[in-house]
């Protein structure tokens, strides 16, 4: 294969001492870190691609621009010669399907994982032989058409659809938009995950349909299940819930605010064979919590998997208060020498602040956590080792012991 062709990318300078974190392998550039006397950012189109250098001249990369965004140039190559296009595309999905199927034996993983794969603003997951695509920057953007091409040479997809309805993509400039690429998608996406068969609503889902991210963390659940009764708390389509029936779990309660949600958690437990063990309560997290705690109901495993708390840094101590009351009222739940599955998938909220939410908890609830496992997001979410923020998603599982008294 020839090389490709060498586009003149524009320069984009950074401010004096603000290219050490890119030396050290970091792939964003922050506005205020730009030369804008010499490189002005209003210079650049959205999605342009750029050569970086240091105000010395030294090359970086390069990067696309967005000169409205907070974030005004993510790096894609290390190279700064090298435009982004569709053969890099394709070298970089390449090289991201090879670990998957390094991984799994069947097709139903996230594909790309953005910064993380060196495609940044780029989510890809796969359910089989359909895929949904989430475009979440300018720079890619420019590439859907490109993107396209390139799934179906790789994968010849049923479907391609563009679940663009992600927030961060108003900060970019961009609508939000679920719209079909190619083919045709169905309303609901099957896979086989942890032994079990699970549906779930693709154009009308949360986030891509599916949260992969937590394939090992309900693996570990179910492995903990057989004889006790779960609680799989946020359990939106019942991923840990109807694993732990499969493991043997002898009742797994799925409690979620979603009655679409708990739906296709019942129709993933007929799917699975496990129906006549898996209840299903519609209701709010806390709400629910209480109703159960009402009832005398406690539990061999409880899960408290919450949606984002924390979605901005200014909300941690608000955020950080809301893990600590889920989990307490969790741990009222959870029966002596049971356990407890505690997840963050807050970006603001490191697994130190977790441990804390946890100890804070536990006192509240008086009881005694010894915590067994540190939970990570799935090999399908790999981490760059310099960019922190792909490391979101964290959880412990925690043995819980009542002390009798004088204990």
């Amino acid at each position: 294969m020839s090389a490709p062709a060498q586009t003149q990318l524009r320069t984009l300078t950074l401010r004096k001492n603000e290219d050490r974190r890119l030396s050290a392998g970091h792939l964003w550039i922050f506005s205020n870190e730009v030369d804008v006397g010499r490189t002005p950012l209003t210079g650049f189109a959205p999605g342009e691609c750029a050569r970086v250098e240091s105000s010395q001249g030294r090359p970086l990369g390069s990067a696309y621009v967005n000169p409205g965004a907070l974030i005004a140039g993510r790096v894609y190559c290390q190279d700064a010669t090298r435009p982004l296009d569709a053969e890099l595309l394709r070298a970089r999905l390449g090289t991201a399907l090879a670990l998957r199927q390094d991984l799994f034996a069947d097709p139903y993983y996230r594909l790309a994982f953005g910064e993380a794969d060196m495609l940044p603003g780029l989510v890809v997951d796969r359910f089989g032989d359909v895929l949904a695509v989430q475009i979440g920057t300018a720079g890619m953007e420019r590439l859907r058409a490109e993107l396209v091409d390139v799934l179906t040479e790789l994968l010849a997809p049923r479907g391609i659809l563009f679940k663009n309805d992600l927030p961060g993509r108003e900060l970019e400039g961009l609508p939000r938009v679920v719209e079909l690429a190619m083919g045709e998608a169905p309303e609901e996406a099957e896979i086989l995950e942890n032994g079990c068969r699970f549906v779930f609503p693709l154009a009308g889902g949360q986030k891509t349909g599916w949260f992969y991210d937590m394939r090992e963390t309900r693996a570990l659940a179910a492995s903990l299940s057989a004889g006790r009764q779960v609680l799989d708390v946020f359990s939106y389509a019942g991923g840990l819930g109807i694993a732990c029936a499969k493991a043997g779990a002898t009742r797994a309660v799925c409690l979620d605010a979603s009655g679409v949600a708990l739906s296709y958690a019942g129709k993933s437990a007929e799917l699975s064979g496990v129906a006549e063990r898996v209840e299903l309560l519609e209701a709010d997290a806390l709400a629910g919590l209480k109703e159960l705690r009402a009832q005398g109901r406690r539990f061999g495993l409880v899960s408290v998997d919450p949606p984002a708390f924390v979605k901005r840094r200014k909300d941690l101590e608000k955020g950080l208060a809301a893990y600590r009351t889920a989990n307490r009222l969790a741990l009222e739940l959870v029966e002596d020498g049971g356990f407890l599955v505690a997840c963050s998938c807050s970006q603001h909220v490191g697994r130190d602040d977790l441990r804390k939410v946890l100890s804070g908890a536990a006192r509240d609830a008086g009881v005694r956590l010894s915590i067994i496992r540190q939970c990570h997001q799935a090999a399908d979410h790999p981490i760059h080792p310099a960019m922190p923020e792909t490391e979101y998603l964290k959880g412990f599982l925690c043995r819980v012991s009542r002390p009798g008294r004088g204990q």
